[in-house]
């Protein structure tokens, strides 16, 4: 039997978020390929070095434009998907966001800006407190935290300094790899989506611990990378932005990364976050039609997270943060504990109902 789909005005405007995409990414290529070829010879991508200008004044000019525009288009999503998000929670009777969703919204995506994540502790808490069922927790961390990533683009692209080219190449393949994940996600079982989600908090849980002990490359000090360096890059993004489709985090292995191929790791946040604030709109405009996501959660996220980012971007300076990455260990690995447990318990009982002998059927009763 076919799933059944919400559909309504709502719907009809998917179409109305990926119509300009492809615009948006046609005139991105355009600026992109203007600015490559306006580059003076003694400024290529991998030499480029904190010390250094990025570019010549002419090339500066088109960089400035690459900027604005990425800027301009990634508010038109934002705009885009708020309104269909909206529709559908009015479709839906879902307006209302839940108060403890809004808190943890907040909590989350406040130490997202500072660089710890908002995936694995929100994966946590929803499993600790039985927020949403397990196969509805992809859509949730795509849809719930789209806007608050959207607000840590904006302010991140506009602060630091990175290459352009960079930028656009892992924002593009991430966007490309999310286009390709969101499908895979709706088609898989409840056992598989908790399994991947279980192994994603085991691996997030392994790089927060490996930051705190000091095994994370510390990056160079280059605003760009140059040849095959540049095609590594791309590509891996390509597969991380799939990897988000399920719930899995980009910001942890797309930072490591980057500051292994040499990036420093401040021009990196630009290009994680960039590249989430583009996927995350569009991979969430497909599963908010979906029937595995509550718009109530989704909502308080959202709502929560917004004014956490600004206060954390702006306003706090200092915190402990190896400590706090301590304590997301211990809660992030008790959630993926319960989840694996819970896709083996149900690959076990799956295994037993194939195993056993179908049921006789019943006698009917002897007539007096």
């Amino acid at each position: 039997m076919a799933r059944p789909v919400f559909r309504g005005p709502a719907y009809s405007a998917r179409s109305s978020l990926e119509r300009p995409i492809s615009r948006i990414v046609g005139g991105i290529g355009q600026i992109a390929a203007k600015a490559r070829q306006r580059r003076p010879p003694g400024s290529k991508v991998g030499e480029l070095r904190l010390n250094d200008p990025i570019a010549s004044p002419n090339a500066r000019e088109d960089i400035a434009l690459i900027v604005t525009f990425l800027l301009l288009s990634l508010t038109i999503i934002a705009t885009i998907f708020l309104a269909r998000l909206v529709l559908a929670a009015r479709e839906r009777g879902q307006l209302r966001p839940r108060p403890e969703a809004m808190v943890l919204g907040a909590i989350t995506n406040f130490f997202d800006t500072l660089g710890i994540g908002s995936f694995a502790p929100t994966t946590a808490w929803i499993k600790l407190r039985g927020l949403v069922p397990d196969s509805f927790i992809p859509a949730t961390l795509n849809t719930g935290h789209a806007l608050p990533t959207v607000c840590q683009a904006l302010i991140f692209i506009k602060l630091v300094e990175v290459d352009p080219l960079l930028m656009l190449g892992c924002i593009a393949a991430a966007v490309a790899g999310a286009t390709l994940g969101v499908p895979l996600v709706q088609r898989l079982s409840v056992r598989s989506v908790q399994a991947v989600v279980g192994v994603a908090l085991l691996v997030a849980a392994l790089l927060y611990a490996m930051t705190n002990v000091g095994l994370v490359p510390a990056g160079g000090n280059a605003l760009g990378l140059g040849g095959w360096l540049f095609g590594v890059a791309v590509a891996a993004h390509f597969l991380l932005g799939a990897l988000m489709a399920f719930g899995i985090g980009l910001y942890a292995p797309s930072l490591i990364l980057l500051s292994l191929l040499g990036l420093n790791p401040t021009a990196a946040f630009p290009v994680m976050m960039g590249a989430c604030a583009f996927l995350m709109p569009i991979s969430a405009t497909r599963f908010v039609g979906t029937p595995r996501i509550d718009l109530r959660i989704v909502l308080g996220l959202a709502i929560g997270g917004i004014p956490a980012v600004l206060l954390a971007a702006y306003v706090v300076k200092n915190l402990p943060l190896d400590a706090l990455r301590w304590g997301v260990v211990l809660v992030v690995l008790y959630a993926a504990a319960v989840l694996l447990c819970a896709a083996w318990s149900g690959a076990r009982e799956t295994s037993r109902s194939a195993d056993s002998p179908p049921a006789e059927p019943a006698q009917p009763a002897d007539a007096d």
